[in-house]
Formats: C-alpha cells, structure tokens, sequence
C-alpha cells in the first residue's frame, strides 16, 4: 500500500448503541441504530452511502441494512476474516473502495448480541473446520483454552506470570470507571482484586484477564480526506491501514510458527505501517490494543516497538499505559473494561482522540496507533 492510499481517506462519522449485557432487540436493529448514528455524525444520510463493509462472522445481512436504512445503491461490499483479527483491516477495505472511486462514503458496522444471544466464550459445538481438528477434539473448545497455550510459552520466555498481566487490567479499569460508556463506568479494581479472582487457565489467564461478552452495535463511515473536510465533524485522517496474514498462522491461535515467543502478524503490520506512514514509535501518542485477553497487551508493545524483547512487563508495571503515562493505551476502558464489539469500539476511540472527544482525553494527540493483531492502523488529524 502507498502512503497516498491512506492519506487521501478519512473517518467523517462514528456511532454505537449501548454496551449490555442484554440489549432486548435483535442484531439488526443493533446494527441499523448505530449506523445510522454513524452516518448523522457525519452530517449524511443513508442515500450518501454506497459501500459496506463488515465481518464475516456478522449476521446482519447487507440487503437488510440496505433495506432498513434506506439506502439508494450499495456498489462495493466486502467482509473482513473471522472477528476481532480483522477489526482494523474494515478500515483498510473501505480506504481502499474509496481511493479506486468505486464509492464516495463506505459504512462499517458491526453488531451482536454475544451474551444474551450465542455466549461468545463458551464452548462451540461440532468441529466443522479441519483446521481445528489438530486440537479441537483433545479439549481446546473456548477462546481462553486455545489462546492460553500460546500465551503461556511466549511469556515463559520472558519470565512473565500473571501477576505481570494485572498491571494492565488495574490501569484499563481506571479508564472505563470514568468512562460513562463502559459497562464497568464507575468500577476499578485494584492489583489485588486481579490476583483474587478466580483462575480460567491456570497460570496464565484469570477472570479479569478475558474480555467481556457484550450485547451491542457500532458503525464508522469512511470518505475521501477532501470530502471529509467538508462535513462537519472534524476530519480523521487514514494516515496508513496493514493487514498481515502468514503461512503457518491461526486464527484462534499460533501454534505453528517457528518461534512461539513472537508475535509474527503483528510484527508485519508494525512494518508496513511505520514504512508507509514514515512515523516512529516515539510519534504516537494513544494506542488502541486488541485485547480479548490481557497479555496481547504485552506482545503488542514489543511488536511495535514501544519496548524491547523481554521489556514489556517492566513497561505496563511502571505506569506508561495508565493515564498520564508515557503512552495512554486503551483510554477508553479497552475490551476489558468498555465492551467487546470486536475491536470497532477501540477504533471509535481513537477517533475521538484525534477530535479531542474522548472522555479520557489525552493531551496534543497527532495520532493515534489501532491494532488488533493481523491488521492496524495509524489515525491523524485530517
């Protein structure tokens, strides 16, 4: 991707309902409210639209947006990987229908009731894809199960234990205790609390290591950075959008790479993105981080080059992520503490840091760093 691809695209328009743990309606009424709150954000209507961007574990059919919206004509439509992976790379889809000039404003959405609905962290049934036969059917059946593996040796290799990972969890509740979003506004905790709370896979992962299961919906709508400038929310510039898939990987895990202490995907969005952006670690000031567990805190900051091999668990301890600190992650409560919509929520976030919206608001923010994994991006000031 050239960096004229990013930078010519913005986000003009971000929406959502509310984070429940039972929202009372169905997925598509979810997804339809915060699109269109998406779109009167960006000073549009439904007829403006003519993209669609979503994930392919989402059951909102495209024809049932269209419909229930009123939008005119949809000419590109496409769905990212599986979930939270590819939070991010909705963004770069859009970006790009944008810069080929199939469409002029792109709405992404994403929307589930994944705790009164299908429990998101509960076992799965019949194994229907032969990729997961090789650990499926010797009890790997839940999200924390499969990952915890992984997890466990890559900090193994650093020396971590779980009591490391609670440095993070205090400092993503001390955010969403003052976020009036998140479902656990009002609620910190402290070290102690993490340490007390039951085990899920011991040792690695304990109660308030493992993200939510949320009811809710959120949508952003992509333009042009010149279109963008017109509308009248203040333009969020796409400074650069990378996906990076590789042979060997997983999704739910990653068993099968020749180094488990490393983090290989993140490292390759980490590349593309400093490259294409022509930033440096030391250039962002927040940072969104996937985490539908607490130590991909810790593999994303020593993939992006926030510290070294080996130096995260000293970095989260000393107080950098937190407010105040060296570099804000998660302003927002993170999916730990706001919600787990798949990541989309963080991207909101980041949005609102460039506007300098958020309620957590960090100072003289010029962008913005979202990653969930496989794929990221760099938000700017427009």
């Amino acid at each position: 991707m050239s960096r004229t691809f990013a930078r010519q695209t913005a986000i003009a328009g971000i929406g959502h309902t509310e984070y429940s743990k039972d929202s009372g309606r169905s997925e598509l009424q979810l997804a339809c409210e915060a699109s269109r709150a998406a779109i009167a954000d960006a000073g549009l209507t439904p007829f403006d639209i003519d993209g669609m961007v979503t994930f392919t574990h989402d059951t909102n059919a495209e024809n049932e947006l269209i419909n229930n919206l009123g939008v005119r004509e949809v000419h590109w439509m496409s769905r990212t990987p599986n979930g939270g992976a590819g939070a991010a790379a909705t963004v770069q889809h859009a970006a790009a229908a944008i810069h080929a000039g199939i469409c002029k404003n792109v709405l992404i959405y994403r929307a589930f009731n994944e705790r009164s609905g299908q429990r998101f962290g509960a076992p799965g049934g019949a194994v229907s894809n032969p990729s997961q036969n090789s650990y499926m059917p010797y009890g790997l059946r839940t999200p924390a199960q499969m990952y915890g593996l992984w997890y466990h040796h890559w900090m193994l290799a650093r020396g971590m234990t779980n009591a490391d990972l609670g440095h993070y969890t205090v400092a993503a509740r001390a955010y969403a205790a003052t976020n009036p979003h998140a479902w656990f506004h009002g609620r910190p905790i402290t070290h102690e609390d993490h340490q007390s709370s039951r085990w899920i896979v011991e040792p690695v992962l304990r109660l308030l290591d493992c993200c939510q299961e949320s009811d809710g919906g959120v949508a952003i709508v992509v333009t042009s950075t010149e279109r963008a400038r017109d509308l009248p929310a203040p333009a969020v510039e796409i400074t650069a959008a990378a996906q990076s898939d590789l042979l060997g990987g997983m999704t739910l895990t990653n068993y099968y790479h020749s180094d488990l202490a490393e983090f290989p995907e993140a490292e390759g969005v980490a590349r593309q993105l400093w490259r294409d952006s022509g930033l440096v670690p030391d250039d962002i000031q927040a940072a969104m981080l996937y985490e539908n567990f607490s130590p991909v805190v810790f593999m994303h900051l020593e993939a992006f080059g926030f510290c070294k091999r080996g130096e995260s668990a000293d970095f989260v301890r000393d107080g950098n992520l937190g407010p105040g600190g060296q570099l804000p992650v998660n302003t927002h409560g993170g999916l730990l503490g706001e919600a787990y919509i798949h990541g989309i929520n963080s991207i909101i976030e980041g949005v609102r840091q460039i506007r300098g919206t958020a309620v957590n608001q960090v100072s003289a923010v010029e962008h913005v760093l979202v990653s969930s994994g496989s794929s990221a991006l760099i938000l700017g000031r427009g």
